[in-house]
């Protein structure tokens, strides 16, 4: 692209929306100049920007983002057809499983949630549509990352902040890039309690029918509930059943 091409005042605002999450739902100028690296004024004339079209509210102090910016997920839902082709096999495997089921996309160094059938809440999280967590220590990112090639894998692995969210998770890039390689040998990825505490997971690749990955499926257990040893035999031949039926309507 060229640098003529480039909008830098929206890729700033973009930016500032991104910003706000879970953790931070409400922000004041200075925390957004801080988390976007933007100087302060640049931030403050993009939230009043947010604000004056509706995006935004502001109290005076703080700013947070009103249900209008959901306008802007909606379209990407809207526009794929990968949610509405999912979501019906989900609802079936999750029933099947009598566990939670879920199909993701990989943004960057996180896995973006595009469609879900919750039996029960097994993380300390709400996940739907829309939802992030880091690739690196999440089942459906382990099969994402492994279906690049190598040096594109790590690429984001390095990019990524690695923190350990548990003893259990594997921070270490070159520990990481041998798991990617298990996992690419053997077509599915199992997280024992990496992510959280009591959680554990299964995922396989969802391929289209030129044979590309496109997206991820998996399931989630309490730890309580499944034994690690027992994931793939209780949960992977029904989930295979998905990704055969799927991966001719899949585009």
């Amino acid at each position: 692209m060229r640098e003529t091409d480039f909008v830098g005042g929206f890729a700033k605002g973009l930016k500032v929306i991104e910003a706000f999450g879970e953790a931070q739902p409400r922000l004041t100028i200075s925390e957004v100049a801080r988390q976007t690296g933007l100087d302060r004024a640049t931030a403050r004339r993009c939230l009043l920007t947010l604000s004056e079209l509706g995006y935004a509210h502001f109290d005076g102090k703080f700013f947070e983002l009103t249900p209008r910016i959901l306008r802007l997920g909606h379209a990407y839902l809207s526009a794929t057809p990968l949610p509405r082709l999912v979501q019906p096999h989900l609802d079936r495997l999750s029933e099947a499983v009598g566990q939670s089921a879920s199909v993701s996309v990989l943004d960057g160094t996180d896995i973006v949630y595009v469609a879900r059938a919750a039996q029960k809440r097994v993380m300390s999280i709400t996940l739907g549509p829309g939802s992030r967590l880091p690739a690196y220590c999440a089942s459906m990112g382990r099969v994402l990352l492994a279906s690049l090639p190598e040096a594109e894998a790590l690429g984001r692995i390095m990019a990524s902040d690695r923190k350990a969210n548990t003893e259990y998770t594997r921070t270490d890039p070159d520990e990481l890039m041998a798991e990617l390689a298990r996992v690419r040998a053997q077509g599915f990825a199992v997280i024992d309690q990496e992510l959280e505490i009591g959680l554990r997971s299964i995922a396989v690749p969802l391929e289209d029918a030129r044979g590309r990955v496109v997206a991820a499926l998996n399931i989630g257990v309490p730890a309580v509930v499944v034994p690690v040893e027992e994931m793939t035999s209780r949960f992977l031949p029904a989930m295979r059943e998905v990704q055969v039926a799927l991966r001719p309507l899949l585009q």
